[in-house]
């Protein structure tokens, strides 16, 4: 397999693999914390946080394990990265997320296809993704200029955070979005709110990795 082949194939994997994690934890810890939501949460932000320091160091050295379109749009001239690429790396991570919600759906015996019902929408909500995502880039681009291989724990750790410091429980991907508008789970969104999400994403995604990069030092 060519490096190309390897880190699409990690993009798409470790993007299933995370949306799995997600919504499979969300499912679990609603059902185990009877109606108390404060639990359901922190079960679903702990798995999520563990769950990228594994995708992170298992993938990072195959494809930067960026399982998330913001990431690669506005990390791509760090490492010259062709248009072409940048395409197919959002599509593995689309695809990929799709698919980890539908295994999450097989393994907990729902309905594979449920477009979601849970409201998300409003002027808070959109800022709180935009903070999510923009402290996201800010910890990715200073991390690899400073404690590169403290990566893993420096993402999984601020996910964990935001999970819990903004009003929309911090999606900070449009992969994700996409992906979690198909399912009536507690990680769900409705499909009309994606396009919200996503564009305050993206805009505090390009912030977070301007201003990243004018903090950090220059390279040697």
């Amino acid at each position: 397999m060519s490096d190309h082949a390897r880190a699409l194939a990690a993009e798409f994997l470790g993007s299933l693999l995370l949306l799995a994690i997600v919504v499979g934890s969300g499912i679990m810890g609603e059902r185990l914390s009877t109606g108390n939501n404060g639990v359901a949460l922190l079960a679903n932000a702990a798995a999520t946080a563990g769950g990228l320091y594994v995708l992170i160091t298992l993938f990072g050295p195959l494809s930067g394990a960026h399982f998330n379109p913001a990431v690669t749009m506005a990390t791509r001239g760090r490492g010259g990265m062709p248009p072409a690429t940048v395409a197919a790396y959002i599509a593995m991570q689309v695809v990929g997320a799709i698919a980890g919600v539908l295994l999450a759906h097989a393994m907990f015996e729902s309905a594979l296809w449920q477009p979601g019902i849970r409201i998300r929408n409003g002027p808070a909500q959109w800022l709180s993704e935009g903070v999510a995502t923009f402290g996201l880039l800010l910890t990715i681009v200073m991390g690899v200029r400073l404690r590169p291989a403290a990566i893993p724990a420096l993402v999984a750790a601020y996910i964990f955070a935001a999970y819990w410091f903004t009003a929309s429980t911090s999606f900070a991907n449009p992969a994700v979005t996409l992906a979690r508008a198909l399912t009536q789970t507690f990680a769900g969104i409705r499909p009309l709110d994606a396009p919200g999400f996503i564009a305050a994403q993206l805009i505090g995604a390009f912030a977070g990795a301007w201003i990243g990069r004018r903090l950090s030092p220059p390279a040697d």
